[in-house]
């Protein structure tokens, strides 16, 4: 099982009590836990997903209270899709389903992982509002903008490509 570390806004969203919060540290996994947010954008709920390792990142726009409930098959979802569209290898990109085939939640840990996370959050609405909201064609465009771009937290590489040598590293 690997963990999702929920921010409160999103804990309080998802209708998760502390007693439903974990506090197992998950196995071995080459990206690790992941920190969720909750943003919105133009009034519209969005949830933000950050890699703790990598800072790996991708939006989900417009999304409902009950597809949010389901925050685990949207989490894998639309991991899947983003990773395919920036070129991972099928072999990595299954490697990546299957540790995360099974998620837990956790409250968010790390301040460092938190203020990349508010850092993109304001990069990805600047982005959204610019390219017409959050129904753009554009959000793949931005998604993989985002993860090209620098990290302070990372020593000034890109998400994307921190992730690819994790699993080039790993074969």
């Amino acid at each position: 099982m690997q963990l999702l570390r929920c921010t409160g806004k999103l804990q309080k969203e998802l209708g998760l009590k502390k007693a439903q919060l974990t506090d197992i540290e998950p196995g071995f996994s080459f990206l690790g836990p992941w920190h969720a947010n909750l943003i919105h954008i133009n009034r519209r709920k969005c949830v933000l997903f950050v890699n703790d390792r990598t800072l790996f990142n991708f939006l989900v726009p417009d999304v409902s209270r009950s597809e949010i409930r389901k925050l685990g098959d949207l989490f894998r979802n639309y991991l899947q899709t983003v990773v395919a569209s920036e070129g991972i290898s099928s072999a990595a990109r299954a490697r990546i389903q299957e540790e995360y085939s099974d998620v837990g939640y956790a409250k968010s840990n790390d301040r460092s992982v938190l203020g990349s996370m508010t850092d993109l959050a304001f990069h990805y609405k600047y982005h959204l509002l610019e390219a017409g909201g959050v129904h753009s064609h554009l959000i793949p465009n931005i998604i993989s903008q985002l993860n090209h771009m620098p990290m302070g937290a990372i020593g000034y590489r890109y998400s994307i490509d921190v992730l690819k040598e994790l699993y080039e590293t790993a074969t």
